[in-house]
């Protein structure tokens, strides 16, 4: 896996990612906690990325599958790794582009509303 694959998958998942930004993907890739990908053959087909602590919570921060592997429960398949590799005693969590809400409900997720945030400015 390399960068070039992460930025692929993003662009063709339809997440908003920095994708013209590729010092900043890299980033991104190097500072996550978990970092795992589905690959059809040698081609890299989804990505989910998180930071956690390993003991109480992980923020999924990207999960992302190419279009063309989307409903094929990859997605789902990446959640249910993260949390194995998690564990039981470690709440997951995450920010939902508006685009996903209807889709994380499906896949076990619980919606909360004592959320906060301040948003990045670039």
């Amino acid at each position: 896996m390399n960068v070039e694959d992460v930025i692929r998958v993003f662009k063709n998942s339809g997440i908003v990612r920095p994708i013209d930004q590729t010092e900043r993907i890299q980033a991104m890739v190097n500072n996550a906690d978990l970092l795992l990908t589905a690959w059809l053959g040698d081609k890299m087909i989804g990505v989910a990325r998180a930071l956690t602590d390993w003991s109480y919570c992980c923020y999924l921060s990207d999960l992302a599958v190419d279009k063309e592997a989307q409903k094929s429960g990859v997605g789902r398949d990446l959640i249910a790794k993260v949390r194995e590799e998690i564990g039981e005693e470690v709440a997951l969590i995450l920010l939902a582009a508006p685009s996903a809400m209807a889709y994380y409900p499906k896949v076990g997720f619980e919606k909360i509303e004592n959320g906060f945030t301040i948003r990045r400015k670039k």
